[in-house]
């Protein structure tokens, strides 16, 4: 004998089955991902590398075209402490977790509104004590006690017969992909950040060295001054000339300063940490090492590699897919209903055939007049697409300026330090060559002033030349979409619970599936 639950829905899968086959086609654009703009390199001439330099920073570096990005770029830099950050803001920073729910959120909306390609059923048991007195039906005698046991399974589904419920999945799935991207943007642009920050501390570190060893060396000639004049073997004008560039050497240290500290609340938030709570961590501008090989993505592959344009390609068919579901709202909808049950005075005969009643129904509706409202409506969804895809198109502009400006940089600045690290030796040369004029008599005190603060310009712009090298580099990584299509960014947070009975009764690729990543 079948179960009370078999008995129940056993009859009801076919049923079902057979609604879910009348879903037709559904109206409204195919989408396809837009082509790859036709170009064969990101600038206008071809780009022969990095020229080398003496010094940290200064290594040549070369242009690999077609060469992949590694999935954890930053350890091109050889710094563990580097690396230790990367994992501490992956692993603390709040805005990834956010990101991860929010696809969470996307997936398990979509999941909720495939039940929309389903039946809906639902079941009604009940039992009621009743007491009929005979003078209802016009007679006489005692009054009639009975229980009354019913049962019954309504159903009812609006087949998909024009897809626009499966355009409202479509437009689902495009927003989880959106979502997805989103987090894969968020996870680069941290990453970024926090190589790029931790440079950035590096930089200043160096810079605030330089500058207390120069205002060392310049307190020491202050002493030495004063020490000649006692003699009289110099001017008070001299003394006080070189009391002036100390002080005003001194000045520019507190706005370094400044700028660290600051520049160092940044990298705390980036880790996921408060300011408080600094240990004082940080990577020596010359402990970093520049790679020698740089990749260069072929420009067709780009499109398929930068989280941003992935994401906005994503609201492009979002958007395509909300016009097939507002072009479905124009046409006519069937609804099927059926209920089945029974009614018995006795809970053992409750399932047999002589209690079982059923009934089925259909009804079909559908807009006759709505002053043009629905078709409006339609209108307003293709222009939102023809937006969207407009702005997909700045976004691929952008992208590829972004790796044109990346890879110019690093060229240019290669230069640019090559040209400091000579700055600064000349500088130096000259400093000892006035100190030398100087004491023969043959110049001013003025003289050695000025080589001084030529010297220091040229010690800080050098840092700041390597420092450049080192975030040119980031930049490129960052540009080229950062490798997230070689490694896994999503955690549990980001997975759907487990399925319910949508899994069981919707048929393999009956709903629209997200394009895979690009390999």
């Amino acid at each position: 004998m079948l179960s009370r639950a078999a008995y129940k829905y056993g009859a009801l899968i076919p049923l079902m089955q057979a609604m879910l086959a009348l879903g037709g086609c559904a109206v409204g654009p195919n989408f396809e991902a837009p082509d790859a703009p036709a170009v064969t390199g990101y600038t206008a001439g071809r780009l022969s590398g990095a020229t080398s330099a003496d010094g940290p920073g200064g290594t040549a570096q070369k242009f690999i075209d077609g060469a992949d990005v590694p999935a954890v770029w930053w350890q091109v830099f050889r710094s563990r402490q580097i690396a230790a950050f990367v994992r501490e803001a992956i692993d603390n920073h709040p805005d990834l977790a956010a990101a991860q729910a929010a696809l969470r959120q996307a997936r398990e909306v979509a999941a909720a509104d495939t039940s929309a390609l389903l039946p809906s059923i639902t079941e009604s048991d009940s039992v009621t004590r009743n007491q009929v007195s005979p003078a209802q039906s016009g007679q006489t005698g005692p009054a009639s006690l009975y229980t009354l046991y019913n049962t019954s399974v309504p159903i009812s589904f609006t087949p998909d017969i024009f897809g626009g419920k499966a355009r409202g999945i479509e437009a689902d799935l495009a927003y989880a992909d959106y979502q997805r991207f989103q987090l894969e943007a968020t996870y680069l642009s941290l990453t970024a950040n926090v190589v790029t920050t931790a440079i950035s501390d590096a930089s200043y570190a160096a810079q605030i060295r330089v500058t207390e060893e120069q205002i060392e060396g310049q307190r020491q000639l202050v002493a030495l001054l004063e020490q000649q004049f006692a003699l009289g073997a110099v001017s008070n004008s001299d003394v006080l000339t070189q009391k002036a560039q100390l002080a005003q050497t001194i000045a520019t240290l507190p706005p370094l300063q400044k700028s660290r500290a600051q520049n160092r609340n940044q990298l705390m938030a980036y880790l996921g940490r408060l300011p408080g709570q600094d240990k004082g961590e940080g990577v020596p501008l010359a402990n970093l090492r520049l790679p020698r090989d740089l990749p260069v993505t072929v420009p067709s592959l780009l499109v398929r590699q930068r989280p941003d344009i992935r994401a906005a390609e994503s609201q492009v068919h979002q958007a395509s897919a909300n016009v097939g579901v507002a072009t479905a709202n124009m046409l006519p909808n069937v609804t099927l209903s059926a209920s089945g049950g029974s009614s018995a005075l006795a809970l053992s005969s409750l399932y047999g055939p002589q209690t079982t009643a059923w009934s089925v129904a259909a009804s079909v509706t559908g807009p006759i007049f709505d002053a043009g409202n629905l078709f409006h409506t339609k209108e307003s969804k293709v222009a939102a697409m023809e937006q969207l895809a407009a702005k997909y198109r700045s976004t691929v502009i952008t992208a590829f300026q972004n790796v044109a400006d990346a890879l110019r940089a690093i060229q240019s600045d290669a230069a640019l330090l090559k040209a400091q690290v000579e700055a600064e030796k000349t500088a130096a040369e000259s400093l000892k060559m006035s100190q030398a004029q100087f004491k023969a008599g043959s110049t001013t005190f003025i003289s050695v002033i000025n080589a001084e603060q030529t010297l220091l310009t040229a010690r800080l712009n050098r840092v700041k030349a390597q420092a450049s090298r080192y975030a040119d580099t980031v930049a490129l990584y960052q540009a080229l979409g950062g490798g997230w299509w070689n490694r896994v960014d999503e955690s549990p947070a980001a997975e759907v619970r487990p399925a319910g009975v949508a899994a069981i009764f919707v048929p393999a690729g009956a709903l629209p599936q997200a394009a895979p990543p690009a390999n």
